[in-house]
């Protein structure tokens, strides 16, 4: 059964009515297409004109539907020959953080992302996203990997932010995170980073630090979550579709600022509705900035990207 968020009530209201004249004909006589119709091409409406119009906030609930497709469906349909790569060689194996190598409609690429599960099991065992340092260590052996052997790295981001728990703190968190994006700014191949869902602060940025940074359409990416920073300005989550408006969280804002290069159009109603075809957009920007960074030495892609982030924030 499809999960609606808050401001899709209309939708999900007209939806119930149509499941209900479907289950009412089954079986019978008469013919309720027509009214049928009309219910959809309503509802059909209603999901383009509120999509249409979307605020920072609505975005970011959009951005955490239960149904959006993760690092796990990306993998299944974009990356054949798929060998996932495990543990940090130091400490243990992040389940929040996956990667390994594989082919992308025929180039070999370094997959590395964020993980949060389907279900209360799945995310208990991925730990929602939040990367632990181990996670981070893994993803910054699976870079210098792919970078002694000349293979581009994709990395797919979905995170609400790294864990912040008192033993990810004991085992270096902060360091961890640090070199993870050292690690990305110093390599000698195209690095593409996309944006799935969410991307909050450091645990994000330690994996999109890349040559080119794709965004989903309804994904945010900040430094600190609406509910977050709402806390600290106001003392309250209330205002926290406040503090995303303020926040400019959303991939048309971060595309004006420069802090994206490329915003990867969803189907109408997000990327929940219809997951292949999300997927094979988000593949055809992959394959394109793969394309147009092939062939730039090692000291073309350092520059290029380090020139990239120290242009941010300037006017």
């Amino acid at each position: 059964m499809a999960s609606f968020l808050e401001f899709e009530k209309p939708i999900a209201e007209l939806q119930a009515r149509i499941d209900e004249l479907r289950d009412a004909a089954a079986g019978g006589e008469v013919d309720i297409e027509a009214e049928i119709g009309k219910l959809q091409a309503k509802s059909d409406k209603f999901l383009r004109d509120a999509y249409a119009r979307l605020t920072p906030w609505q975005k970011t609930l959009v951005a955490r539907h239960p149904e959006r497709p993760h690092f796990k469906h990306y993998v299944a349909r974009l990356i054949d020959d798929y060998m996932p790569l495990a543990g940090d060689r130091a400490f243990a194996d992040d389940a929040a953080i996956q990667g390994g190598l594989g082919r992308l409609r025929g180039r070999r690429v370094m997959v590395i992302g964020h993980e949060k599960g389907d279900d209360t099991a799945t995310r208990i065992k991925h730990n929602f996203g939040m990367g632990k340092p181990e996670g981070y260590r893994k993803a910054i052996r699976l870079v210098e990997l792919a970078d002694r052997f000349g293979i581009p790295v994709v990395t797919l981001v979905d995170t609400s932010g790294a864990f912040p728990g008192m033993e990810a703190e004991e085992r270096g968190q902060a360091e961890a995170i640090a070199r993870s994006t050292e690690a990305c700014l110093d390599l000698g191949v195209p690095l593409v980073a996309s944006i799935l869902g969410e991307g909050g602060s450091g645990g994000a940025v330690a994996l999109a630090a890349g040559n080119r940074v794709l965004m989903m359409e309804h994904a945010v990416y900040s430094v600190i979550s609406p509910e977050g920073c709402a806390s600290i300005l106001w003392r309250t989550a209330d205002k926290a579709p406040d503090a995303a408006e303020a926040m400019k969280v959303t991939a048309q804002h971060l595309k004006e600022l420069g802090v994206i290069d490329t915003i990867v159009p969803e189907p109408l109603g997000g990327a929940h509705r219809d997951r292949d075809a999300a997927i094979d957009r988000l593949g055809d920007a992959i394959e394109a900035a793969l394309g147009e960074l092939a062939g730039e030495s090692a000291q073309a892609l350092r520059q290029s990207r380090r020139a990239k982030f120290l242009a941010m924030g300037r006017t």
